[in-house]
C-alpha cells in the first residue's frame, strides 16, 4: 500500500515546528496555542494530519480537509497537509513509517510535536509508536528514502485525552481567541449534539479547564502542557 503527502494549506517548506496529528482537529486541541505563540515569534509552523479522519462519525474527509484549511489560517500556519494513512489503523508499521519518514525529510522540522503515548485513543498511541519508528528511519543515511537524513533537535509530546506529567508548560493566554476560532473551524465535529466523550460541543470549555490547571502550576492564566523523553534542555532557538 502506498501513501501520498497532500497539501491542504500553504506551501511545502522546511519548518521550525511541526505537529503530527492523528486526525483533523487534534493539533488545535493539543498544541494550537503554542503553534500560535511560536508562529507569531517568526517561526515557520506546520501540521501534518496522519489520516483524513474518514472513520469519524461526523463529517466527510473532504469537508474535514476544508475545515483544516480554515483552521490553519487562524493558527497562522506556514503549511498544513495530510499523509492519508488509514484512520483507525495507525501503528508501528514499515510502510506507514516509510511514508512518514519521507515526509519528515521533506519538511525538516527542528521541533517535532507528537501525541503522548498515555492516551485512551488507539490512533493516538499508535501515532506515537509510528512517529518513533519514522524518526529513526528518517535519520538513517542508508534508508531507501528520498532526501537527506533528518533528525529534529527536540521532540515534544502533546496532551490528548489522558493526563500527563508535564516537562514543559507554555503560556498561551494571548493565543486563546485564535485558538478557540481554530477549534471551532472544525464545525462538523463540534456543533450539534455530542457523539462521544471527546467529540462534543463543550470541547473548548473542557480544554480550557485543563489549560487553567496547567496555568496555575506555571503561575500564568492558561498554559499548554508537553511531555518529553529524557531531560529537556531549553535551547534559545526554541523560544
Amino acid at each position: 500500500m502506498t501513501f501520498s503527502l497532500t497539501t491542504t494549506y500553504g506551501a511545502v517548506q522546511p519548518l521550525d515546528w511541526l505537529v503530527l496529528a492523528p486526525h483533523p482537529d487534534d493539533a488545535e486541541i493539543g498544541a494550537g496555542g503554542t503553534l500560535i505563540r511560536v508562529g507569531d515569534a517568526g517561526q515557520r509552523t506546520g501540521v501534518l494530519e496522519l489520516t483524513r479522519g474518514e472513520m469519524g462519525t461526523l463529517g466527510t474527509p473532504e469537508g474535514r480537509m476544508a475545515e483544516c484549511a480554515v483552521a490553519a489560517a487562524h493558527l497562522g500556519l506556514s503549511w498544513r497537509g495530510t499523509l492519508g494513512l488509514p484512520d483507525g489503523a495507525l501503528r508501528d508499521d514499515s510502510a506507514q513509517a516509510a511514508a512518514l519518514a519521507a515526509a519528515l525529510r521533506l519538511l525538516r522540522p527542528r521541533v517535532l510535536v507528537m501525541p503522548h503515548p498515555s492516551d485512551r485513543h488507539p490512533d493516538h498511541y499508535g501515532a506515537y509508536a509510528l512517529g518513533k519508528r519514522a524518526l529513526h528511519l528518517a535519520g538513517l543515511r542508508r534508508a531507501e528514502l528520498d532526501g537527506e537524513p533528518q533528525r529534529p533537535s527536540r521532540v515534544l509530546l502533546f496532551q490528548g485525552n489522558a493526563d500527563l506529567q508535564p516537562a514543559l508548560l507554555v503560556d498561551v493566554a494571548v493565543s486563546l481567541p485564535r485558538w478557540e476560532a481554530a477549534i471551532r473551524a472544525h464545525e462538523s465535529q463540534f456543533s450539534g449534539e455530542a457523539v462521544s466523550e471527546t467529540v462534543t460541543p463543550e470541547v473548548v470549555e473542557r480544554r480550557l479547564a485543563r489549560l487553567g490547571y496547567w496555568g496555575t502550576l506555571a503561575r500564568v492564566r492558561y498554559a499548554e502542557a508537553f511531555g518529553v523523553e529524557g531531560e529537556l534542555l531549553l535551547a534559545p532557538e526554541m523560544l
